[in-house]
């Protein structure tokens, strides 16, 4: 079975009948990250499969720390999946911001980072798909997470902290896009 197979039956069985919406989103996630595979070259594949795990953390079987990023790479971790596809998982959506004002900082360093465009693109894919799988702007994301947890919760906080280094991620994305397709 191939990573992207593997990667879709896994986070279906984990949140399509758990969480239905979470499920939409993933699916609309994956779709994105498709649309970005010249962007990343021979790591299409790592890209669709981190998009569709990306959330699968939310799932309430693996719960452990009640912080998604880090609850999902444990879980990917102990069930042996690539580790690049793990570390993908644990800081997608500049996921250390969250993880410092959780005090999960030093679990989440266990996970590497690496920085790059299919990060980048994995960033860019989440933030611009709506709660149910749907295409958003960037901006428009980030307001309906605001409107969703409110002014006062740790969400808002974090993704107003988040929201420069989200953004140039996803300028950069666009950018390689653009030159991939010699626009």
């Amino acid at each position: 079975m191939s990573l992207v197979a593997w990667a879709y039956q896994t986070s279906e069985q984990k949140l399509a009948a758990a969480l239905p919406r979470r499920w939409s989103h993933v699916q609309g996630v994956a779709l994105k990250a498709q649309s970005l595979a010249a962007v990343v070259g021979d790591d299409a594949p790592l890209l669709e499969a981190a998009a569709v795990l990306h959330d699968i953390g939310y799932a309430p079987d693996l719960v452990r720390t009640g912080f998604h990023p880090l609850d999902g790479a444990y879980f990917l971790q102990s069930i042996d999946a690539p580790a690049r596809l793990v570390h993908l998982v644990a800081h997608h959506s500049c996921a250390i911001r969250e993880a410092r004002l959780r005090g999960l900082e030093d679990q989440l360093a266990s996970f590497t980072d690496e920085e790059g465009p299919v990060r980048d693109a994995l960033w860019l894919c989440d933030l611009t798909t709506t709660p149910d799988g749907e295409p958003t702007e960037f901006a428009s994301r980030v307001a309906e997470i605001k409107e969703r947890y409110g002014p006062d919760d740790l969400v808002t906080t974090f993704i107003t902290s988040a929201e420069q280094d989200l953004g140039a991620a996803i300028s950069r994305t666009y950018d390689r896009l653009r030159v991939v397709s010699n626009i």
